[in-house]
């Protein structure tokens, strides 16, 4: 990591653009460049999230409350709370504008992943292999994964990050 860059195995780079802590007006903005055509995330929502995407280069796919929305050069997408979306980048060298309305923990998300990715305790598509990994990621990403009941979500991470934290798995290189 450098200063305010975070550079993944694949090629992805985050680099943090801005930040503001005031209140419900606080803000997270981030810049993605993304190399290869693939998915970004799986399908999850965020119960007071407000997430926007700002292509500025390449095309990118999303899928919101089950509708496809394709984006290209400066198009914009705004994803409200409690949405169920997913994305995927469509070319090489996609770079996106990504602002985070409360950033929540999200910026602490990122880096503990790419610690993650650093240390080689993720598959080829970024996903933690270990369960207690996974489970510090969910309690980091302030949203829940679709499709699985959130009563079981918070029934069944929450111990798990638990866990990780006292046995000092979260500290990652």
């Amino acid at each position: 990591m450098d200063g305010n860059t975070l550079t993944f195995r694949d090629g992805h780079v985050i680099e943090v653009i801005g930040t503001t802590s005031d209140g419900d007006d606080a803000v997270l903005v981030l810049r993605h460049e993304i190399p290869t055509p693939g998915r970004m995330a799986g399908p999850h929502w965020h119960p007071n999230l407000t997430e926007s995407f700002h292509v500025r280069r390449g095309r990118m796919r999303f899928r919101v409350d089950k509708n496809d929305v394709e984006l290209g050069p400066d198009d914009e997408l705004t994803i409200r709370p409690r949405q169920v979306h997913e994305f995927w980048t469509l070319d090489h060298d996609v770079e996106v504008e990504h602002v985070i309305r409360p950033p929540a923990h999200h910026r602490e998300m990122f880096e503990t992943w790419h610690r993650l990715d650093a240390a080689g305790r993720t598959n080829r598509y970024g996903i933690p292999r270990n369960p207690l990994d996974l489970a510090t990621l969910w309690e980091l990403q302030d949203g829940y994964l679709a499709g699985i009941p959130a009563w079981l979500q918070r029934l069944v991470f929450p111990p798990l990050a638990r866990l990780a934290r006292r046995t000092g798995r979260v500290s990652v290189g």
